[in-house]
């Protein structure tokens, strides 16, 4: 394991880096409690608003048939975010620093723009579902909606002065909402168990049906998430681990790796309860479900979705669309500043670092709402396009953390193993095949 030779280098997030504390000689599950936090933000990366349209509408188009893709898509994440917060533990950086220095400067520069693309587009999706989601409960026009989304960095800014804790805990309560409220609807909606189990064996369907590679690449886009590999490598470092001391690292990358399993279980949970609420609510509809408003509406509709409509639970909907989009855009915020850091190096005061991070991100989608005269399903147009250029930029973060995390000098005794080497690198072939499969098809030059 290579120390950071540069004592005076700059930490990954400084002001919360190596601040919580954890308990030494501590039992299994008092340590565990101390490190699980981390994942939980990671996590929520994985249930956000984007998800939402992509595996409510691959339900409601092909019933149970892509939890497979979600079950797959939610293995591999789960390798790869273990694998983040391992390489942000062992070597103190995160892994924008990592890719700066091992790169060109204009290779550099030009992961910097695919990453910033790509939180741009995460954002897209959280900044449209909680402004969306404020228009639905609150009857404000959703240019505003949009507009009062700019002022989450305000909210992150005073939780990071309370601790880092704060916003773990926060952001827990708001996932814990989000699984409830879809645990209950998806309760009432009665679906088929015996198609759900067999909707987890994956088919060659998946790949040969165009319309379904491309939801494919859609649910790939929204559950493995770009931005989640660099913020797992930094907020990794959050606890407070003596590097030089070979005991306590394997320690925290061991409850560092459980905390991240959890947490994206419970994302697998999430996004298979709405794929199959989408299936069991809406397959065999003919309904439109291109846009929040029209889910919301739906879920108060007896004519689509039986007996169990009601207000009730369309406002449930409304709430766990605004917990999604809140605790997603705290998240991505964070990680907008860890790629801009890292990549770019900016010295600057961190409430100017967040501000421009959020900007960048609510500027495009405020415009687009302007232009046209926010008509929300122009706007929700945006949705699903995002999510499947988020799976055509993943290739470019996944592929340095699996060269960084597999290479022996700088990790050492922590280097990636053979095996998960072969399935990391098969994953990503696997993922850069089906793009170009996808984009051939797509511009007639193949069937």
């Amino acid at each position: 394991m290579i120390e950071n030779t540069n004592e005076h280098a700059s930490k990954s997030l400084d002001e919360v880096n190596g601040t919580v504390e954890v308990p030494q000689n501590a039992g299994f599950w008092r340590t565990l409690k101390a490190f699980t936090g981390p994942g939980i933000l990671i996590a929520v990366g994985y249930m956000d608003p984007g998800n939402w349209i992509t595996s409510i509408a691959g339900g409601a188009q092909y019933k149970y048939r892509l939890l497979a893709v979600i079950l797959i898509s939610s293995l591999i994440a789960m390798m790869l975010q273990a694998m983040a917060a391992k390489l942000g533990i062992v070597t103190g950086k995160d892994l924008a620093q990592l890719t700066r220095e091992h790169t060109s400067k204009f290779g550099g520069f030009c992961l910097w723009v695919i990453a910033e693309l790509a939180i741009m587009a995460t954002d897209i999706a959280e900044i449209i579902g909680s402004g969306i989601a404020i228009q639905l409960l609150f009857g404000i026009p959703l240019i505003v909606g949009i507009m009062i989304t700019a002022l989450d960095v305000l909210l992150l800014l005073l939780l990071m002065r309370l601790g880092f804790r704060k916003i773990e805990a926060i952001v827990a309560t708001l996932v814990a909402v989000i699984l409830v409220v879809f645990a209950y609807e998806v309760f009432l909606a009665k679906p088929d168990v015996g198609g759900i189990i067999q909707g987890y064996l994956p088919t060659s369907e998946i790949i040969t049906n165009h319309g379904m590679l491309y939801l494919t690449l859609g649910i790939v886009g929204a559950t493995v998430m770009p931005h989640d590999l660099y913020l797992g490598s930094s907020i990794s470092q959050t606890r407070k681990v003596d590097r030089k001391n070979r005991q306590e690292v394997k320690r925290a990358v061991k409850f560092a790796t459980i905390d991240s399993n959890i947490q994206l279980f419970i994302a697998f949970i999430v996004n298979s309860l709405l794929l199959i609420l989408g299936a069991a609510l809406f397959y065999g509809t003919h309904s439109s479900l291109g846009r929040f408003a029209d889910l919301f509406a739906s879920l108060n509709n007896p004519a689509i979705v039986g007996a169990i409509a009601s207000p009730m639970l369309s406002m449930l909907f409304a709430i766990a669309l605004l917990s999604s989009g809140q605790s997603s855009t705290i998240t991505g915020t964070l990680a907008g500043q860890i790629v801009m850091e890292g990549f770019v190096r900016i010295k600057a005061p961190m409430w100017l670092q967040r501000l421009i991070t959020r900007l960048l991100s609510v500027t495009p989608v405020l415009i687009f709402a302007i232009i046209y005269h926010g008509n929300e399903a122009k706007i929700e147009n945006l949705l699903t396009f995002s999510q499947v250029f988020l799976s055509i930029a993943l290739p470019f973060a996944v592929v340095p953390l699996v060269i960084f995390a597999s290479n022996k000098r700088l990790m050492g005794e922590f280097a990636n193993k053979t095996w998960i080497k072969v399935c990391a690198w098969v994953a990503t072939i696997v993922l850069v095949l089906l793009n170009v499969y996808l984009i051939l098809q797509t511009i007639g030059v193949i069937a």
